[in-house]
């Protein structure tokens, strides 16, 4: 679930970001958008944070624009559309980190139980969504440094989801 990029195209994609973040306060300023990466087919998140606490996550699990397009939209989104903060104002627009994560493609991966996903996960390098019914929760491979015990990890995800942290179905 997490693609890597170069140094030089990660610092591009966060001028990207912060450049449309910026252009709902009326403030302008180019970034480079001729990279041959930018118009692949990309999925991507845009985290936001302010003093090291969440402020802003949005983000699409599959691929179905450009990456310039789905970077743009997600930093817009993350900033003012986060149905968990209010929006972003100007006055913290200035002290916002912006994070970006490129998703590989999603791969489903196949569990007898929980004891089998516990084991099948890759703390620090999964990205997880779990999927149960119409209840779906996403961590993003980032959330193992806040959470690096995988039944915590799984418990928080499956909480996150709308279920209960003891929840487990043959449907999940």
């Amino acid at each position: 679930m997490n693609a890597q990029v170069d140094n030089d195209q990660g610092s591009l994609l966060l001028q990207i970001a912060r450049a449309s973040i910026a252009s709902r306060f009326g403030l302008w300023f180019d970034c480079r958008d001729d990279a041959d990466f930018l118009y692949e087919q990309r999925a991507c998140f845009v985290t936001l944070t302010l003093s090291g606490r969440l402020r802003g996550c949005i983000g699409s699990l599959q691929a179905h624009r450009p990456l310039l397009d789905d970077v743009k939209a997600n930093a817009q989104a993350a900033a003012f559309r986060d149905p968990r903060f209010q929006p972003l104002t100007a006055n913290e627009y200035t002290e916002t980190a912006i994070e970006i994560s490129l998703l590989s493609p999603l791969s489903p991966i196949e569990v007898e139980d929980e004891q089998d996903a516990l084991s099948q996960l890759q703390p620090g390098v999964d990205g997880v969504v779990l999927h149960c019914g119409s209840k779906r929760g996403t961590f993003l491979p980032q959330v193992w440094e806040s959470l690096p015990d995988p039944q915590r990890f799984l418990a928080e995800l499956k909480r996150k989801a709308g279920l209960s942290m003891e929840y487990w179905s043959d449907d999940v």
